[in-house]
C-alpha cells in the first residue's frame, strides 16, 4: 500500500506488510506545538520531497509521526541485541517509528524513520521521547559523516514538539526524521532466530539481499554471500571511523546495520588529542566501546550475526559453523587493508613507487608519535599537508618536543607525499566536541545561529574558508574530559 505526498513521492509500507512478526503498527504521540528547527533541503530534493510541503502543518505531522498519509503503515520495528555484551531477546524501537519506504527519483529505496516520536510497545519503561539537544547532535554528526564520505543514516529534519521532557533537568522535546538504505540490524536477525522461525529468518535474509546486497542473489550460496557482503561493508565502515578519529560509543548489535551504514549517534564524539583509549560514553564504565576496541567489537558483533544465520548457511550445524568461521576470518584482513590504504592516503603516500616496507614503517611510527605526544588528531593530518609543501611550522607547533616530529618527518618527506591528495583526504573541519556543546546549548536556549555555522563548516569539511578558523582549532585547554549521553 502507498500514499502520495504532494502527488510526486510514494511512501509505502512494504516492510510492515512483509514482516508483521518484526513490527507493530503505531503512530507518534501528539505534538502540541511542532516547530521546524532545521530542514535538510538538499536531501529533501534528492529524495523528491516537496520542501514547501515538509514545512507545512501536514508536513510537520509527517515528520513527527502524528499525520499518517493515506495507505501508509508506520511501525515500531522489533529486534533483539547484545547491549554491552549482554543479550536481550526483545528490544525494538522504543522511541522510534519506521514511517515507510520512499522511492527517490533515481529509483532507490530509502527508509523514512523517526526518533523521539513517543512510547511504543518496545519502550521498556522509557518515555519514548527525545530531547532537542541529542536530536540536533545526530543531525549535525550524521551530516558531517556523510560529507566525509562515510556511509551513514542521513538527517532530514528536526522538529521541536512543544513538550517538556524529564531527564536530569527539564528539556525541550524534539523529533528527528532520518533516512537510510534500511534500518535492518544484526539485532533484527537475532530477533528472528530467537523466535526459532527459520522461514522468517530466510524471508528476512532474502529481503536484505534484494534490498541491500543484490549481488548475493546470484551467488552459489546466497546466504553465505550475504554474510560476506556484510562483513566487507562493516570492515570498510569501521576503518573509516578509525581514520577520522570517530568514536561511536554504543556498538551494540542492535546498532550494527546490515547495509554498512553508521546508525544511532548517541554518546558519540570525534577525538581531540590522539588517544587509543578515547571514550566518551557516560555509561561505558569498562571502556568496551573505546576507540581502539571498535574493530574488535565489530568482529564480535559479526560473529553474533553469523550465529543468527547458521540455519541458512548449512543444514548441518557443524558445517554451518565452519562456513561462518571461514567467512568471518576475512574481517581482519579486510579491515587492515582498508585502514592501511586510508592511512597512506592521509599521509599522501599512494604513488606507485612508494615501497611498502618504508611506507608501513612511516604509518606505524606516526601512530606511535601521535600517541606519545597526544597531538590533536585532526589538526595534525590537516597541517601535514602544508608540511608536504615545505612549510613545517604549522604542524611542528603542535609538538612540545619538535625533535620527535622532525625525526619522523624526515622519513615521511623522503617518500614524496602528495599534498593535494592530503588536502582532499584530511578534513579541516569536524564536529569538534566543544563547538558541538556550544551549538547545542545555544539551540536549546533558542539561538540556532551557532548550530547553523557549525553545520555549514562540517558539511563542506575539506575547503578551508576565512572566518572559520575557530572551527579548525583543537579544544581549549580548559574544556576538560568530555562525556556524552544516550539521551534516553
Amino acid at each position: 500500500m502507498s500514499a502520495a505526498l504532494q502527488g510526486t513521492v510514494v511512501l509505502n509500507g512494504h516492510f510492515a506488510h512483509e514482516f508483521p512478526e518484526l513490527s507493530i503498527a503505531w503512530t507518534g504521540e501528539p505534538t502540541p506545538e511542532p516547530t521546524l528547527l532545521v530542514l535538510n533541503t538538499r536531501l529533501a530534493s534528492e529524495l523528491g520531497l516537496d520542501v514547501d510541503f515538509l514545512r507545512s502543518a501536514e508536513g510537520l505531522g509527517l515528520l513527527t509521526g502524528t499525520t499518517v498519509p493515506e495507505g501508509a503503515t508506520p511501525v515500531a520495528q522489533g529486534y533483539a541485541g547484545h547491549q554491552f555484551g549482554s543479550y536481550s531477546p526483545r528490544l525494538g524501537d522504543g522511541r522510534a517509528l519506521l514511517m515507510g519506504e520512499l522511492r527517490g527519483p533515481d529509483g532507490t529505496l530509502h527508509d523514512l524513520h523517526l526518533k523521539g516520536s513517543g512510547r511504543t510497545p518496545f519502550s521498556r519503561g522509557g518515555d519514548g521521547r527525545a530531547a532537542m539537544g541529542p536530536m540536533l547532535r545526530e543531525y549535525l554528526v550524521s551530516e558531517a559523516m556523510n560529507a566525509l564520505g562515510i556511509p551513514t543514516t542521513r538527517a532530514l529534519a528536526v522538529v521541536a514538539t512543544g513538550t517538556t521532557i524529564r531527564r536530569d533537568t527539564p528539556l525541550p522535546g524534539a523529533v528527528l526524521a532520518r533516512v537510510a538504505s534500511s534500518h535492518l540490524r544484526v539485532g533484527s536477525f537475532q530477533y528472528a532466530r530467537a523466535h526459532g522461525d527459520v522461514d522468517l529468518l530466510r524471508r528476512l535474509a532474502d529481503h536484505a539481499i534484494a534490498r541491500l546486497h543484490p549481488g548475493a542473489a546470484t551467488a552459489e550460496h546466497p546466504y553465505r554471500a550475504l554474510f560476506d557482503a556484510v562483513v566487507a561493508a562493516q570492515a570498510q565502515l569501521v576503518a573509516q571511523w578509525m581514520l577520522v578519529g570517530f568514536v561511536h560509543g554504543v556498538m551494540n548489535t542492535d546498532n550494527m546495520t546490515i547495509s554498512g551504514e553508521t546508525i544511532d549517534y548517541g554518546p558519540c564524539a570525534f577525538m581531540d588529542g590522539f588517544d587509543p583509549a578515547a571514550l566518551y560514553s557516560s555509561i561505558d564504565a569498562e571502556g568496551r566501546y573505546a576507540y581502539r576496541n571498535q574493530p574488535v567489537i565489530a568482529e564480535w558483533n559479526l560473529a553474533r550475526f553469523a550465529e543468527a544465520l547458521l540455519p541458512l548457511l548449512d543444514d548441518d550445524e557443524d558445517q554451518a559453523v565452519e562456513v561462518a568461521m571461514s567467512s568471518l576470518g576475512s574481517f581482519r584482513d579486510q579491515y587492515s587493508s582498508a585502514w592501511s590504504a586510508g592511512m597512506r592516503g592521509k599521509l599522501g603516500l599512494v604513488a606507485a613507487d612508494v615501497g611498502a616496507p618504508e611506507a608501513n614503517t612511516v604509518v606505524d611510527d606516526v601512530i606511535a608519535l601521535l600517541q606519545q605526544h597526544g597531538v590533536d588528531y585532526t589538526s595534525f593530518f590537516r597541517r601535514l599537508g602544508a608540511a608536504a609543501r615545505g612549510n613545517n611550522s604549522p604542524v611542528r607547533s603542535l609538538f612540545a618536543d619538535t625533535a620527535a616530529y622532525d625525526a619522523w618527518a624526515a622519513g615521511w618527506t623522503a617518500l614524496g607525499p602528495d599534498a593535494d591528495l592530503m588536502d582532499r583526504t584530511n578534513p579541516a573541519y569536524i564536529p569538534r566536541n566543544h563547538l558541538v556543546e556550544e551549538a547545542l546549548a545555544a539551540a536549546t536556549a533558542g539561538d540556532m545561529e551557532p548550530f547553523g555555522e557549525l553545520l555549514d563548516a562540517v558539511t563542506d569539511p575539506y575547503r578551508e574558508r576565512p572566518g572559520l578558523e575557530r572551527h579548525a582549532a583543537g579544544a581549549p585547554e580548559d574544556f576538560g574530559p568530555y562525556r556524552t549521553y544516550c539521551g534516553t
